[in-house]
C-alpha cells in the first residue's frame, strides 16, 4: 500500500513548469488496492511535495496532489481532469492507456528490482494446489480490478469469475482475518502485501498455492498529448535523483523505496499483449 502512495507523493512535481499555471498544478494519485486515511494521505502528500519542489527547483507550493482509493473515482477523475501525469496501478494503466495516451515514465526500485509477483495464499496444509480451490471463496483488495486479475495476474487461466466465488475486500487485514477464521478459503495478495505477511502473527499459518509471473511495478504514467518529450525527460531525470537527496532519501527509506529508475517500455509490452488478448 505505502509503495503506491509514496509514488504519488514524490511525483507531484511532474508537471509542466509552474509558471504556465494560474493555480498550483495537481497530480492524480490512484491507489485501489486498499483504503488509507484521507487526512493522513493529504498531509503526507503536502509534506513530500515541498521536498520534490526543492529537488526539482520549482517554487514552493507549485503543486498539489489528488488522491483516491476507488477505481471508479479514478476513472472519473482521469476523464474530467485530464491530468498530464498520474500515478496508477498497473491495471488502471492498461485499462486507460489508449483513452489517455499513457506511457510509463518511472518505476520504483524495491529490493533491487522493479517487478512483483501476485500470490494466492491459503491456510497452511488445507489446500495444496490452485485446482483444489475450484468453487471456493477468494478474497483480497486486488479484486477491485477483476479484469486485470483475470487477464494479467492469471493470464486468462483460470478465469477467476468462473473458477472462484469472489469476495472482494477493501482492507487487507480484514481479508487475512477471514482467511484465518475459515470465512475465506483463499486470499489474493500483491507483492507488497505478501511481503507484509512476514511481520504478521499469522505468517507461519499460511502458504501460497499460486504465484504469478513477474509483473512490472507501476509508477508514473504520462499523457503524451499533454506533455512534451523534453518535459518527460526532465521529470524522469529529477525523479531518479530524488532518493539521493538528503531529505528525499529519508522519505524514500520510510516507504521502502530504494530508488526510482526510468521505466522500461519493453517490460510493459507483455502486459499489454495479455490485456489485449481476445477471450
Amino acid at each position: 500500500m505505502r509503495l503506491i502512495l509514496v509514488l504519488g507523493l514524490v511525483l507531484g512535481f511532474l508537471f509542466p513548469a509552474a509558471s504556465a499555471y494560474a493555480e498550483p498544478a495537481s497530480i492524480l494519485v490512484c491507489h485501489p488496492d486498499e483504503p488509507v486515511d484521507q487526512e493522513d494521505a493529504e498531509a503526507a502528500i503536502a509534506a513530500m511535495l515541498r521536498v520534490v519542489e526543492r529537488v526539482g527547483q520549482w517554487p514552493e507550493h507549485s503543486f498539489h496532489g489528488r488522491f483516491s482509493t476507488r477505481t471508479a473515482e479514478c476513472r472519473q477523475l482521469l476523464a474530467e481532469k485530464r491530468p498530464g501525469f498520474a500515478i496508477l496501478s498497473l491495471g488502471l494503466y492498461l485499462e486507460q492507456r489508449h483513452e489517455h495516451n499513457l506511457v510509463p515514465l518511472a518505476q520504483p526500485l524495491v529490493k533491487g528490482g522493479s517487478t512483483e509477483r501476485y500470490r494466492v495464499v491459503v491456510q497452511q496444509g488445507k489446500y495444496q494446489s490452485l485446482e483444489e480451490l475450484r468453487g471456493k471463496t477468494l478474497g483480497g483488495t486486488v479484486l477491485e480490478e477483476p479484469v486485470f486479475v483475470s487477464r494479467v495476474v492469471f493470464a486468462g487461466s483460470p478465469d477467476p469469475a468462473d473458477f472462484f466465488v469472489l469476495k472482494p475486500t477493501r482492507r487487507l487485514l480484514r481479508a487475512l482475518r477471514a482467511l484465518d477464521s475459515g470465512e475465506l478459503d483463499a486470499v489474493l495478495l500483491n507483492g507488497a502485501q505478501f511481503d507484509r505477511l512476514a511481520s504478521m502473527p499469522l505468517s507461519k499459518s499460511v502458504q501460497a498455492v499460486f504465484t504469478s509471473d513477474e509483473l512490472p511495478l507501476m509508477g508514473l504514467a504520462a499523457d503524451k498529448r499533454r506533455s512534451t518529450a523534453k518535459e518527460r525527460s526532465r521529470f524522469t531525470e529529477a525523479l531518479v535523483g530524488l532518493c539521493a537527496d538528503e531529505e528525499g532519501r529519508k522519505l524514500c527509506q520510510l516507504f521502502g523505496v530504494e530508488a526510482f529508475v526510468p521505466a522500461d517500455p519493453a517490460a510493459f509490452e507483455p502486459m499489454i499483449k495479455l490485456w489485449n488478448r481476445r477471450r
